[in-house]
């Protein structure tokens, strides 16, 4: 869409839609992006990702009990926990949840968005933090971000794209 770009991780396995302004702040030991340089950013995007061996059934560990114990130990003063929400794609599954904290450097409330994905053969955790008081103008952003994830895929130069014949 207009005013997002393509982020291409490891030649395919990951890649979803970011807003154009962004940049990569790091790439070791997992993605991370943000709305700005510091010490101006208000918003981070990580993306953390895993190959699994082919062929695995993986219904029999859903998702959603996963998230929710991955992101239950936080150490934060978590004011508010959502639901865990299932992302509805027919590709990939995708479940996420949202947390409201208060961040202890800054005295403010933020929201701290966590995703995990998997298909193809690729498991993938998104986290994304912000203020609450950019919640209107960032949720598009998550929601584009979800909604373009795509995992699994080859593509030998991602700077031209898929080649088709």
């Amino acid at each position: 869409p207009e005013g997002y770009k393509i982020m291409v991780i490891d030649r395919g396995a990951v890649s979803f839609n970011f807003p154009a302004s962004w940049i990569v702040a790091k790439l070791e030991p997992h993605l991370e992006m943000h709305d700005a340089e510091p010490p101006d950013d208000e918003a981070r995007l990580s993306v953390s990702f895993w190959r699994t061996p082919p062929g695995i059934d993986w219904t029999e560990l859903p998702l959603a009990p996963l998230l929710a114990k991955a992101s239950g130990g936080s150490k934060l003063d978590i004011l508010a926990r959502s639901e865990i929400i299932r992302f509805p794609r027919t590709d990939l599954e995708i479940v996420w949840t949202e947390h409201r904290f208060m961040d202890p450097v800054e005295q403010r409330e933020a929201y701290s968005r966590i995703a995990m994905a998997r298909g193809w053969d690729v498991h993938v955790l998104i986290t994304f933090d912000f203020w609450v008081s950019d919640a209107e103008k960032l949720a598009p952003m998550w929601d584009e971000a979800l909604r373009s994830l795509q995992l699994g895929r080859h593509i030998d130069d991602p700077t031209k794209g898929i080649v088709k014949h």
